[in-house]
């Protein structure tokens, strides 16, 4: 099939043509037929109107015994509905003179009614549609240079696009409807209007100068989008998005560099939060050679000590770049108290982190089993993710037959007591929910935090101003499909690589400031002015150093901080911009 349409594309060169801009799409030829009917109907109402008065006008005139013709029939209907009325026709009787004030009636409802409705639907509109449409962009100025090229506009490519504007990388929203165009113009976004299968469009979106192309479209959408591409540029980054297994080759066959199953990605971060409890060191990501790992202290050693007690306690070059509760940064001062919900966020190498796990991992072994409330994609993936890690799962689904039969199920509403019983929520170590109803995983994760106060609660969440909600109803970690498929994407373009912390809050780098060149690396006053913790700088060979008290006056490439978007933009703002 690929074959055949690059065949045919080599064969026809209009199809490389460019579409015009009034080239109708099919919204717009539907909104063209609904008013060709309307005006049709109106015009044989209008017709039908003025023949029936001018029938009844011959009929009364006959009675008052002065016959007149159709032509002055119509004449004196039309000069009436008008409310023109030159008198040179008129009845005497009353019954004449009552259909004479029912004709000019249902002149004015016309007139004042039916006459500007026609105008604005058939002149008015049109033309105000035709402006908008024209108003939207379809080129990228010549001298942009170095952007993303996003098709399509969701809140993955949204918040792709909030990361990109902090980092001054510029970003190109692609549609091919012109009303979305205009109204994500006036939202602020850069954006272009064109077909998306076109190579034209493409060519114009400047594809040759960008540096990815990124398409979170459906899989069929994002094959062609693809493939596109791939013809009027062979080596530009191209990264799209796949719901289904069986996409992936054909994506990859399509030109697609970077393949991400969303749901899968979700699944394993979630499931990653689930398994990181009582003292295990699990690795969430990783900046350069070191590894970025969270271990929640509930039933360890660790409760009650402080960081400085735990700091001479570890056996291990294994350092701690933060204190998390609850999706919030802790104070990180020597006299810091880990409390029984705190996650340590650990720094270092596969052998410091199982150092530490062997050192400090609650004597209870491995958190099993992990409850899953949801048999979607993404609670399968989570699943997936920690049978990879042995760990035994227990799914909790409604729709019967949904999940596979070679998963633990429960069947029933994950909000009855009786179905959570029986699925093992007294001895579960975790609650992961993954259901795509923000307002059910708050009742859910309330519903579970009261039924055990001490239970490990993961939450998925849809929408970003659901978050906070999620973790004041109780749960201990909240990650999104966006923040997940935006983060991944980010880190596939090379630049500043990004590890998500949870929700909100994310470990990321920038180029050292000279300003800061010899400052505390933990220096409050930084932190009080932007947000952001500076935990680590990485040298010249990309190496973290964790270890050290300063950043050092020699030549750093970056620092690495950890703080949410609005911290992020503070620090960059006051300290990077033009540096």
């Amino acid at each position: 099939m690929i074959a055949h349409r690059e065949m045919r594309e080599k064969e026809d060169p209009s199809h490389d043509m460019e579409h015009t801009p009034h080239e109708p799409n099919a919204a717009t030829m539907r909104q063209n037929r609904r008013r060709s009917r309307l005006m049709l109907w109106m015009t044989l109402g209008g017709i039908g109107m003025v023949s029936a008065y001018s029938a009844i006008f011959l009929l009364l005139m006959d009675r008052e015994g002065r016959p007149q013709g159709w032509i002055d029939a119509v004449y004196w209907t039309i000069t009436t509905m008008s409310t023109l009325g030159y008198g040179d026709i008129t009845f005497s009787s009353s019954a004449g003179r009552l259909f004479s004030m029912l004709v000019l009636a249902s002149g004015i409802l016309l007139i004042l009614v039916l006459l500007p409705f026609l105008f604005v639907q058939f002149i008015v509109r049109p033309w105000m549609e035709q402006r908008e449409r024209s108003r939207a962009p379809r080129s990228v100025p010549e001298h942009l240079r170095g952007h993303l090229i996003l098709v399509g506009f969701d809140a993955v490519t949204q918040t792709l696009i909030a990361r990109a504007k902090r980092a001054r990388t510029p970003s190109v929203v692609l549609v091919d409807d012109p009303a979305d165009a205009s109204r994500l113009h006036d939202e602020g976004y850069q954006v272009m209007v064109g077909p998306l299968d076109s190579p034209a469009t493409y060519r114009k979106a400047g594809v040759e100068r960008a540096v990815m192309v990124v398409s979170t479209q459906v899989d069929t959408t994002n094959t062609n989008v693809a493939f596109t591409v791939r013809q009027v540029n062979k080596t530009v980054k191209i990264a799209v998005t796949a719901d289904k297994d069986a996409s992936v080759d054909v994506l990859q066959l399509a030109g697609a560099d970077h393949i991400f199953q969303l749901s899968s990605s979700l699944g394993r971060e979630l499931a990653s939060r689930a398994v990181g409890t009582r003292g295990h060191a699990h690795v969430v990501g990783s900046i350069g050679e070191t590894l970025i790992a969270e271990a929640a202290v509930r039933g360890t050693p660790l409760v009650g000590l402080t960081l400085d007690q735990v700091t001479h306690q570890m056996g291990c070059p294994a350092s701690i770049l933060a204190i998390m509760q609850r999706g919030r940064l802790r104070p990180m001062g020597p006299d810091s108290r880990i409390d029984e919900r705190a996650v340590l966020i650990v720094a270092g190498s596969r052998e410091d982190l199982d150092t530490f796990n062997d050192q400090f991992q609650s004597p209870e072994g491995v958190e099993s089993p992990v409850l899953i409330l949801g048999g979607g994609r993404v609670g399968r993936a989570v699943a997936g993710a920690l049978d990879d890690s042995r760990v035994p799962t227990t799914i909790v689904e409604k729709v019967p037959g949904r999940t596979p039969s070679d998963l633990t199920v429960v069947e029933g509403d994950a909000s009855d007591i009786e179905v959570l019983q029986a699925a093992g929520l007294t001895a579960a170590s975790a609650v992961v929910i993954t259901s795509h109803d923000d307002d059910f995983n708050v009742y859910l994760t309330l519903y579970c935090r009261r039924l055990r106060p001490d239970l490990q609660i993961v939450s998925r969440a849809t929408s970003e101003r659901n978050v906070a909600t999620l973790y004041r109803a109780g749960a201990d970690s909240v990650l999104s499909y966006a923040t997940i498929g935006a983060t991944a994407l980010w880190n596939e373009l090379g630049r500043a690589h990004r590890v998500v912390i949870a929700e909100g809050n994310e470990l990321f780098s920038v180029p050292r400031p000279r300003s800061l060149s010899g400052a505390a690396l933990r220096d409050e006053k930084i932190h009080d002015t932007t947000g952001c913790h500076i935990v680590a700088a990485i040298d010249s060979d990309g190496t973290l150093q964790v270890e050290t008290e300063d950043i050092p006056t020699e030549d750093l490439t970056h620092v690495v901080l950890l703080g949410d978007r609005h911290a992020e933009r503070a620090f960059r703002n006051k300290y990077v911009k033009g540096r």
